[in-house]
This record gives C-alpha cells, sequence and structure tokens, in this order.
C-alpha cells in the first residue's frame, strides 16, 4: 500500500474541520469526523484511483483527485496518486467554492 502523505493545507483543513464539527456538533462527531478521514485517506492508499478525476489548471494540481469522508458526504478530499504515495492535497467542504480554493 502506498503511503499517504498530508500536505500542510491538508492538515489544517482538518484541524478546522474538527474545531468546527466539535463546537457544533459535539466532540464525539469531531473525533468521528478524524477517525473517518484517516479510513478513507487508507481506501485511497489501497486504491488511488477512487476518486474522480478532476481537469484544473494550475499545474501542480494535474491528475488531482476527488473523494468523500466516509460517513461524511459533504467533506471532500482532494488528493493526487503519485508512483511513492498519495498526497492528501486538501479537505474542503463541499459548501465551499472549492475550485476557487484549489486554483488559487
Amino acid at each position: 500500500m502506498p503511503r499517504i502523505v498530508q500536505r500542510v493545507a491538508a492538515r489544517d483543513d482538518l484541524i478546522e474541520h474538527f474545531v468546527y464539527l466539535a463546537e457544533n456538533a459535539g466532540l464525539d462527531v469531531a473525533e468521528r469526523f478524524l477517525a473517518n478521514a484517516e479510513i478513507s485517506f487508507n481506501a485511497l492508499g489501497e486504491q488511488p484511483m477512487l476518486g474522480v478525476a478532476l481537469a484544473l489548471r494550475h499545474p501542480e494540481l494535474i491528475g488531482l483527485r476527488k473523494w468523500r469522508v466516509k460517513d461524511f458526504d459533504n467533506y471532500l478530499i482532494f488528493y493526487q496518486p503519485r508512483l511513492d504515495c498519495v498526497s492528501i492535497v486538501r479537505v474542503l467542504h463541499g459548501a465551499q467554492d472549492w475550485l476557487r480554493v484549489l486554483e488559487t
């Protein structure tokens, strides 16, 4: 199984979502979110082509794919399969203008 690499922005996203969920839905939900994000990352490590391929203009985002966090369908994982790893680029809420966020 390829290793999972989380970019700094993805780690920041996870922290932001955790805090939001803890404050608005409770600590149990926030902890379940993090656990399910990890499960989802591992699934992508086992099957890197699971997600939908995106066609973005930014050269650093070539090959970017989109998948969801298990049981948290509104939270989207943006990642790039690599030869030696799966790079988690961002974890964004589906209600965000994620295309704009990724392209900037």
